[in-house]
């Protein structure tokens, strides 16, 4: 008990130096000192961020923190710069990345005001929408058709108060499970635990794609909410989310965005070879054209 007790303390002091070194400094400042960066991402969000079959962190979202990383390098003049990967959870996240253990977070977190108060992120890079994953047998089109039902979404995302605000608003009576990532969720519906699984639509469909059975599922074409995605990033840190945003918006102006996203979208991926088949929305057009990290969902629709 001791010896937990210590590893505790010390896992505290150690992370409440980094980020009061991360405040004082600035990321950049940070990664200087140290000479790594390290890079939070999701295990499991199909094509944002995920591991091949090699356990290599890659998708969409890492193609753009990769751009990122090489900008860092030519800022700091730091060609050997060392690259960590660490993986985060949803209620990981925000944690890890305010207490300096990871300098951005590159997967499918939703830039909301909520999250503004204690991170904030860089231009968005998806525009997605909370939809509703069932089985084509038992088809759920809308929150009212899971009324007295079970539904599963994922802890500590913007799906939780959604499905929380209709379940009271509509009186629907659902068993709400709350799980960790994807995989867990799939296999609640795959195994009839769950009747739906609520969240981000492209989430959904790389975890239905990527599934034992694709033909078996369908996505609700009625949206729940409008979702951005960005870099997490710090907050107060004004040096190191312009470099991010310069990144990206060179990215944009350039049209390379549009070759990175068929990469992952319009294509097969590995490891299984599978085609998401989802064109960018004009959502995502209309940000592209005009960078922004506004939060508000109304801008995106």
């Amino acid at each position: 008990m001791k010896t937990l007790k210590l590893a505790a303390t010390l896992f505290a002091v150690t992370f409440g130096c980094a980020a009061a070194y991360a405040q004082s400094g600035g990321t950049l400042a940070k990664i200087a000192e140290s000479g790594e960066v390290t890079v939070g991402h999701r295990d499991g969000a199909v094509p944002f961020s995920y591991y091949d079959d090699q356990q290599q962190a890659i998708g969409y979202a890492m193609d753009l923190c990769a751009h990122v990383v090489d900008a860092v390098k030519v800022k700091l003049d730091k060609p050997d710069l060392k690259i960590n990967y660490m993986p985060v959870t949803g209620t990981t996240r925000i944690p890890l990345l305010a207490n300096g253990t990871i300098d951005m977070e590159c997967g499918t977190t939703t830039n909301n005001v909520e999250r503004q108060k204690q991170v904030t992120f860089s231009t968005t890079y998806f525009v997605a929408g909370v939809r509703i994953l069932s089985k084509k047998s038992a088809p759920i089109e809308t929150m009212a058709d899971t009324a007295g039902k079970s539904i599963v979404t994922l802890a500590g995302t913007t799906s939780v108060k959604i499905i929380n605000d209709a379940d009271n608003a509509e009186n629907l009576g659902l068993t709400i499970h709350v799980v960790k990532d994807l995989a867990e969720g799939m296999l609640m519906l795959e195994t009839d635990r769950a009747v739906a699984l609520i969240f981000d639509d492209i989430s959904i469909a790389g975890a239905a794609a990527t599934s034992k059975s694709p033909g078996d599922y369908q996505i609700s074409k009625q949206g729940l909410s409008v979702e951005p995605y960005g870099v997490m990033l710090r907050r107060d840190d004004p040096e190191f989310k312009e470099l991010v945003n310069t990144t990206l918006e060179q990215l944009y102006e350039s049209g390379e965005i549009t070759a990175i996203y068929d990469k992952w979208f319009t294509q097969p991926i590995p490891p299984r070879d599978v085609n998401m088949n989802f064109p960018m929305s004009d959502q995502l057009k209309a940000a592209i054209a005009n960078p922004t990290d506004d939060p508000n969902p109304e801008v995106y629709r």
